[in-house]
This record gives structure tokens, sequence and C-alpha cells, in this order.
């Protein structure tokens, strides 16, 4: 083990000093950030938010006032700060399973769902690793029954669907700026939509929710000026593993693999500081995607031949931003075989989600008990690859190696 050579998991954007010096220049307006994201995927209304999940928060807030149905759907794979927002927001969760070897909805499950409950108001689909689902069945579904969609991209910030960049396909979006999601300024996030009503109502909403908070705001600018230093090989080790080290000797294993949330998180208001520093990063948007579709690109063209091995990779006409690569075993030993032999070596190889939404104990309650086979069987048998732009070709050709080695 090196603790001077830990590769992050996920492409977050390591932070540059002249980005962190943008502060000091001036020219951008206030509202620089959002203008960002207005501009980019070409939409009428954009906000910069606290967090992606104080984004969703207040999206459904206002999907209060313009539906009296209170349930929302959600996948079975998810980030499980997902339904803790619904939770918040008033709503209850319903689940619907994905299917066996991707990320997208089953559909017909999805259909039977929405076919026996009257009372869904919004379906939340998720771009996950930066994939769009097959967002045409959903939205026939959706229409069909009179049902908002939101956009969960926290990860997908610059994926394209049919043509069409993911965020403007749904009636809301809502993105995510945390470290390691690619586009950062620490912790943040951002609500688009291309409805001028409901626009209006998120206004309206923020106004009433979103408060300042300048301690709290204060210590986000100096995480992030930390983070600029910390966020390369040589320090992560001891932001990233370190941690995770004392949380498992703990015997927290959800902390120590940054999956233990509350309904408690942050709202406030995102300061012109850190939205400067975003805006002055986001030039470099496209740049850092085709570098990870470049490893994307590595890693599939050595490991597409290998049996027991899919490569969960984006569909036709669509084009995926993959922060990260997901693979997944026909046989779960040899997933956790593989998963140990790189503990410690810090080249980037994890997991996502431990479980199905529905199997997290901080979310008996919330989440209905329900049996999600298909988000069961991704889970126990998948595992991600880093396309950090940290990597070097000797270290994917390393990973890919071991993989080939140790599969056969």
């Amino acid at each position: 083990m090196s603790i001077f050579k830990e590769i992050p998991p996920t492409a977050g954007f390591p932070l540059r000093l002249k980005d962190i010096l943008s502060v000091f220049k001036a020219g951008a307006g206030k509202n620089c950030l959002a203008y960002d994201f207005q501009n980019y995927l070409n939409v009428s209304y954009a906000r910069v938010t606290y967090s992606g999940t104080a984004a969703l928060y207040l999206i459904l807030e206002s999907i209060k006032e313009l539906s009296s149905k209170k349930t929302v759907v959600i996948p079975s794979y998810i980030c499980p700060l997902v339904p803790l927002a619904v939770k918040r927001a008033g709503f209850k969760v319903e689940v619907c399973d994905i299917y066996k070897d991707d990320f997208s909805f089953n559909h017909a499950s999805l259909q039977q769902l929405c076919s026996k409950n009257n009372d869904i108001a919004a379906i939340i689909v998720v771009h996950l690793a930066g994939i769009p689902i097959d967002f045409d069945a959903v939205e026939g579904i959706a229409k069909k029954h009179g049902i908002f969609i939101i956009e969960d991209c926290a990860q997908a910030l610059g994926a394209e669907y049919n043509g069409k960049k993911v965020g403007t396909l749904g009636d809301f979006a809502f993105f995510s700026l945390c470290r390691g999601k690619g586009l950062t300024i620490y912790e943040g996030g951002a609500i688009v939509t291309d409805n001028q009503e409901y626009a209006r109502v998120i206004e309206a909403r923020a106004r009433k929710t979103i408060k300042s908070a300048i301690f709290s705001e204060g210590l986000k600018i100096l995480e992030l000026l930390g983070y600029s230093l910390i966020y390369r090989p040589q320090f992560f080790w001891f932001a990233y593993q370190l941690p995770q080290i004392f949380w498992r000797v703990s015997g927290k294993e959800l902390k120590a693999r940054l999956e233990d949330f509350t309904e408690d998180f942050p709202t406030h208001k995102v300061s012109f500081i850190r939205q400067k520093i975003g805006h002055a990063a986001f030039s470099r948007l496209d740049e850092e995607i085709n570098k990870q579709r470049n490893k994307t690109n590595y890693y599939m063209n050595r490991l597409k031949d290998m049996g027991g091995i899919r490569i969960i990779c984006e569909p036709r006409d669509s084009r995926a931003t993959y922060p990260y690569v997901t693979l997944l075993f026909t046989d779960q030993e040899k997933r956790d075989m593989i998963l140990e032999a790189f503990e410690g070596t810090g080249l980037g190889v994890s997991q996502i989600y431990a479980f199905p939404v529905t199997e997290y104990p901080y979310l008996k309650g919330i989440v209905p008990a329900k049996e999600c086979p298909n988000a069961k069987y991704l889970a126990k048998r998948s595992l991600t690859l880093s396309t950090s732009t940290f990597l070097r070709e000797e270290d994917m050709h390393r990973i890919c190696e071991d993989i080939i080695n140790l599969t056969l």
C-alpha cells in the first residue's frame, strides 16, 4: 500500500490556481454559474443550490403547488439521499425495480405501478454513471398518467440522449456539483427547467426556503480551497482512505462507504465566491468529459472479449460522460475476489451503492419493504473503474491485466 498515490474512484475535476484566482477578477455576474447551466443546456431557467439533494428537495416542494398527488417513484438502485429528500418534502416513496443488467427502470414494472397507483406526482429518472436511460419509454408512461418527470443528472452533466442534453428531457432536472462528481464547488447543485411556469414556482419557493448561512458557507469556501490542494494522488489517501479505515475500525461500514445520510441536509444559499470558482472551471467541462470517454474506450477495448463480464455502457444514439465505468460480473465470488485484490492498491477500483435502496437500515419506514431482485443482483456483482484525470495509461493497463488474470 502506498499512501502517496491514491487515484480517486470517480472523475471529479481538479481545480486549478486560475479557477481560485478568478474570484479576484471582474466580469462575471452574480448568477454566473446559473447562466453557465442555462447556456450549456439551452434552457430558460437554472438555479444554483447548496447540493443536488437540496435541488431535488426544492423541486419537490414546488411540485406540491402544481399537483395534489403525494407519491414519488424512484429506481431501486440509487443514492439513498434521494428518498430522504422525498420524505423531507412530504411525499411517499414508491420503488420500481431496474433491469438486471443496466440502470434503467424495468418498463413493464413501471407501467404496472403507474396503472395501479393514481397518486403518483412524479417519477425520478436517474442517469447513473453518466449513462442516459431510455427516456422515451418512461416519458410515454408519464404522459399517459399525467405524471411529472424529474431527471437526476447528478453524475451526468454533459451527457446526451438522442442529440439532446440530459436535464432538458423531463419537466425538471437537478445536477450535483459535489466533490468527485465532475464539475465541483465542493458541495453544490443546480436546478433546471425550460418551463416558465415551473420556474416561477421554484423561484417563489426558493425565496421562502433558502436562506443565508454565513458560518456554514464560510466553512464550505475553506473546504473548497482545501479540495483544490488535496484532490490529487499524492494527498488523496489522507482525505479518502484514512477516514474509511477509521470508520471501518469503528464498525460503521456505511460511513466508511460514504453512504450514511440523514434527511437533515442543508439548503442554504451558495456564495458568489464559490459560484465564480465553478464558473471559471465550467469552460473545461467538455474537455474533461472527452478524457473520461477516452479512458472508458480503453477499458472497453481491453475487456470486451472477457467471458463473465459485461460493461454497462451507453445506449445507441446516446453519449455518456462516464465518471466511472461499471463492470457487471456473472459470478459474485469473482467480483468479490477482484475487489479484494485491488484493495489498498490506490488504483480507484471501487463499488457504487452497497444495496438496493430498499435495504438500507436507516431508510426503514421511509422506503417501503419490497423485493428488488434486479437491483440486488447488480449490487452484488458490480464494481467500478475510475476514469479520473489522474489515471495514467500504465495504471489502466495494470488494472485490465489484473482483472483478466484474476478472471481466467
